[in-house]
């Protein structure tokens, strides 16, 4: 398990450790992708698509524009592998949820004073309000005088669509975890890499390395066709300069875990002179019926890796 998301989750006992559940569910606007822990064998992964424009992930209500074929798609995929498991990990779109990396001094060891000065911290760096978002957070490191966190917020009327939409399915929620840092679970002990997740309209880049998080940044893209690629290409080319300031030499390459898979995003990025790769291979078994071939994987197979 990657230690990055060793209490991850966003619920109200965030700062508390269990197991995680062994099925996993990921939401996406193209669809839904489920994967079932098999005791002694590879994981077992179905997949139920969504009706196009039921689902703008975005950190304001309103994300389910259709619930229904929501609900209908997590429980065709989950039934197809769940067996009699009911709790389940909900992977969401990066674009419900803002994921930072905060520098204090010193934190309380008490969770609820903690807190408190997590959420006053976070309403200068979210735009929303942050006194009816969910908080989660773990440290990341701690030394004298220096306490780094890895925080998740997300407004509360968000993420209950998403956790509804599982509970009307016939499932219940155990954790939920954004896509990019559900994706990372599923590689772990990566070198120094560049990781880059696409969904929808937002581009997420992230730099890892070894066990450490040290860039974690989602931005929004705009709808004009020449104008989204130029602000992708953008996205990224910060990224890997500041990959280089601070590790000392550019990426070697770029680890994808998003829509459309390499055969996609590799064309569009063919002037950053960046080798792309996908951060997870397609697996080769435990499908329960045939899946898309361009098909994100990293989320829900991470999701389970707890």
């Amino acid at each position: 398990m990657h230690p990055l998301l060793n209490l991850f989750r966003i619920l109200p006992s965030a700062h508390e450790a269990s197991p995680r559940p062994t099925l996993a569910a990921e939401i996406t606007p193209e669809g839904v992708t489920a994967a079932a822990t098999v005791k002694g064998g590879s994981p077992q992964l179905a997949f139920s698509s969504i009706a196009e424009g039921a689902l703008l992930p975005s950190l304001h209500a309103g994300n389910l524009v259709n619930a229904e074929p929501v609900t209908s798609a997590l429980r065709s995929a989950l039934d197809q592998v769940a067996g009699r498991s009911r709790t389940t990990t909900l992977v969401i779109p990066d674009a419900a949820v803002r994921v930072l990396i905060l520098d204090f001094d010193t934190l309380p060891a008490k969770y609820d004073e903690a807190d408190s000065i997590i959420r006053f911290r976070l309403k200068k760096l979210v735009p929303f309000d942050v006194d009816d978002a969910q908080v989660s957070y773990q440290t990341l490191s701690q030394k004298a005088g220096h306490t780094s966190l890895l925080a998740a917020v997300v407004p509360k009327d968000v993420l209950a669509e998403y956790e509804n939409a599982l509970i009307a399915a016939g499932y219940e929620v155990g954790a939920v975890l954004p896509a990019s840092m559900a994706s990372l679970a599923a590689a772990p002990d990566m070198e120094a890499e560049l990781v880059v997740n696409l969904c929808g309209s937002t581009v997420t880049t992230a730099i890892v390395s070894g066990n450490e998080l040290l860039l974690h940044r989602s931005l929004e893209l705009p709808s004009e066709e020449n104008a989204w690629l130029a602000e992708l290409q953008r996205a990224i080319a910060v990224t890997a300069a500041y990959f280089e300031d601070l590790l000392g030499a550019p990426p070697a390459r770029l680890l994808y875990t998003g829509a459309g898979g390499v055969e996609e995003i590799e064309p569009l990025l063919a002037d950053l002179n960046l080798p792309v790769q996908s951060l997870l291979p397609r697996p080769v078994t435990g499908y329960t019926s045939p899946l898309p071939q361009r098909l994100a994987y990293a989320g829900v197979l991470g999701a389970l890796a707890g």
